[in-house]
């Protein structure tokens, strides 16, 4: 469950007094999210979701995820428009909290995943990235390495030994990647967030991406890792190499890697799996007993980390 943000029937009629996108005749909170309260809203008009930012998402930040947005739908690329109230404003208080409406995808999230969804999604990353490498936009990726190495700290706080075996591996890993990681890798604005329940798809092809909120500049190698991991293995059989190499085809169809990209792939690879594996490992710690939301198993991205320490070399 995540509606974190309750609202009435009266209170989100009174929010859209501002716009100009008709009455409401319905609305339902969406269950699915982790990190913000949204609402699926019927107007006379259209469908639209209302997204209340909980804790987590920066305020001061929210103008570059709705420039993004607004810039993507600009150069055909399907993702949710940011709508403007009758005062030209976005980002909107409710409750106390910043809110926005954004345009409705029609989609709904993969339940499982075929080489065909990654080829797709690899040509997404690549028309993604294509566009977004000449932006003007700027944002530096808030979960890098070095936040990594400070949530790491935070958790080896913990006296549960059973998550000793976690320490022991990320200490030897993080030093590692600190030593190896690359520079001067080409850059842009890259969602790094690309899971299954992040982009919609309609008879297997892709219908739109979500949730822009750790979108970041950073090496487009690296969004190429993020989504490697989320979409090439499986929880119980592993590594899928249909799926890595459909990926790879989809991405090359629009895009390619240079030498250093391609020498860097495992380093980038390896982060891209603590990146998750520590923060998953650190909300498994701190998880508040009366949460609503149930934290993901570390567990998962460990095995993805010690296949990649493994298997060095994967074919581009």
């Amino acid at each position: 469950m995540a509606v974190f943000t309750k609202l009435t029937k009266d209170e989100i009629e009174t929010y859209l007094k501002d716009y100009s996108i008709g009455k409401l005749l319905s609305y339902e909170g969406i269950l699915e999210g982790i990190e913000n309260t949204n609402y699926k809203i019927t107007t006379s008009n259209n469908n639209y979701i209302l997204t209340i930012f909980e804790k987590r998402v920066n305020p001061k930040e929210l103008p570059f995820f709705m420039s993004l947005q607004r810039d993507l739908v600009t150069h055909g690329f399907d993702c949710p428009l940011p709508i403007e109230n009758n005062n030209g404003l976005i980002i909107n208080k409710i409750k106390g909290k910043s809110g926005v409406v954004i345009s409705f995808l029609d989609g709904k999230q993969l339940q499982s995943i075929l080489p065909i969804h990654c080829r797709e999604v690899g040509s997404m990353i690549a028309r993604f990235t294509n566009i977004t490498k000449s932006s003007k936009l700027k944002r530096n990726n808030s979960l890098n390495i070095e936040t990594w190495l400070n949530i790491f700290e935070k958790c080896k706080e913990s006296n549960d030994k059973s998550y000793y075996k976690y320490f022991e591996i990320l200490e030897k890993e993080l030093f590692f990647l600190k030593k190896n990681w690359p520079t001067n890798l080409p850059k842009a604005i890259i969602h790094a967030d690309l899971f299954k329940d992040n982009i919609f798809f309609i008879e297997d092809k892709i219908s739109g991406v979500i949730d822009f909120y750790f979108s970041c500049e950073d090496f487009i190698a690296y969004e190429l890792a993020l989504a490697i991991n989320a979409w090439c293995f499986d929880s119980k059989t592993g590594f899928k190499s249909n799926n890595y190499s459909s990926l790879i085809i989809g991405f090359k169809e629009h895009a390619s890697l240079n030498i250093n990209e391609m020498k860097a792939l495992n380093v980038l690879l390896r982060g891209a799996a603590v990146r998750i594996l520590v923060t998953r490992l650190h909300d498994m710690i701190y998880h508040p007993k009366d949460a609503l939301v149930i934290p993901k198993d570390p567990k998962e991205y460990l095995k993805i980390l010690e296949w990649h320490q493994k298997n060095t070399e994967l074919e581009l």
